[in-house]
């Protein structure tokens, strides 16, 4: 589709749909994305998983959920806690890259009965990017 003025038989400059279409594609060319799942079935399922990408929250994951979060390519510095355990991955996001990442709430051996006595229960975190 190409969108004309009636008047004048013109269109967009370069034949392109829209003025800022150069932009656009500059743009998707420096961006990458990082993917921050927590759905595994081995989770706890309790207690929600903090995201943070270079100091800036992007997300806090509960159970099920995940996050997909578009960052300028380069390096980056992407934390993952708990509110008792941190795991940092430092990387080098290249245009284009879609890194992925996988939190998981871990409940030790007594972790249930620590939550029936005290109401709380200390969790492992596993913060891993999928190689996959």
């Amino acid at each position: 589709m190409e969108l004309r003025d009636t008047r004048s038989k013109s269109g967009p400059p370069g034949g392109l749909e829209g003025s800022a279409a150069g932009v656009v594609t500059a743009r998707m060319s420096d961006v990458a994305c990082i993917t921050v799942s927590r759905r595994s079935p081995t989770d706890a399922g309790v207690r929600e998983i903090f995201v943070s990408v270079d100091g800036d929250n992007i997300a806090i994951l509960k159970h099920g959920e995940a996050i997909t979060h578009e960052l300028p390519a380069g390096p980056h510095r992407i934390r993952a806690h708990n509110t008792l355990l941190w795991k940092t991955h430092d990387v080098v996001l290249q245009p284009g890259e879609h890194a992925r990442f996988t939190a998981i709430n871990r409940a030790g051996w007594a972790a249930f009965g620590f939550l029936m006595v005290l109401g709380a229960t200390p969790l492992g975190l596993t913060f891993e990017r999928d190689t996959s």
